[in-house]
């Protein structure tokens, strides 16, 4: 089956280039010329990923990407940027974009990152260590649904937060240092800062602490991370 890849670019010209490329890779394509149009093009159209520039009129990728996270949008974002000290607003705003690509790129590489990110995205071979629920004390994380419950209550993560979490809960007994939780999230040699495991633990702490959880992630100073006890107390 085609994979649907939304191209939100203000420049007609960029559009078009990207578009061939992907077409020619076996994609199918769809178009918007401003940030309002490419929101309401991920809502409406759901695309399986979203090319999305940075600097656009009317609203910017940055805006763009947190109203679709916000509104519970899970679809793999990659970023257009046009400087390279973009990236690190980027990654500082943890808004959730999955890869990024500084401006002037090679249509080649922009197709082979989109690949790559509908590959880590897609459906892995089902196991039973993947698709069974993992428990751990009032912890609850169902894999195929991904669905996190605490005691019983429902808890929304992203799906960056929801795989982070998994990875920690899985083994239990093992501490992930930074490098290795990125390594588990993006592949080897994904460049991204040790802040941005950082502020997706914080996200994560600060949503179970929401449904009455303050033991969920353990910080091994120096180290790491590991999952918590889950009782619901503080660590």
């Amino acid at each position: 089956m085609s994979r649907t890849v939304l191209i939100v670019d203000d420049d007609p010209h960029i559009r078009e280039l990207l578009a061939f490329a992907l077409a020619k890779a076996g994609m199918a394509t769809q178009e918007a010329g401003d940030g309002e149009e490419g929101l309401a093009g991920v809502l409406s159209g759901r695309p399986d990923l979203v090319i999305l520039d940075i600097n656009m009129p009317r609203m910017d990728g940055l805006e763009v990407c947190r109203r679709l996270r916000a509104s519970g949008a899970e679809v793999p974002v990659l970023f257009l940027s046009s400087r390279d000290d973009e990236i690190d607003r980027i990654l500082g705003l943890e808004l959730g974009a999955d890869d990024y690509v500084v401006k002037p790129f090679s249509p080649r590489e922009v197709v082979a990152r989109v690949g790559a990110i509908l590959k880590r995205a897609g459906p892995k071979p089902a196991t039973a260590a993947a698709v069974r629920a993992l428990a751990r004390g009032l912890l609850h994380l169902d894999a195929e649904g991904w669905h996190v419950q605490w005691d019983g209550r429902d808890v929304g993560l992203t799906a960056k937060e929801f795989q982070l979490l998994q990875i920690l809960a899985a083994t239990p007994s093992k501490v992930f240092s930074r490098d290795e939780i990125i390594d588990r999230l993006h592949g080897p040699g994904f460049a991204i800062t040790d802040r941005t495991i950082d502020s997706h633990i914080r996200h994560i702490r600060q949503k179970f602490v929401a449904v009455g959880a303050e033991d969920v992630i353990e910080t091994r100073a120096g180290i790491g991370y590991r999952i918590g006890p889950c009782a619901g107390r503080a660590a």
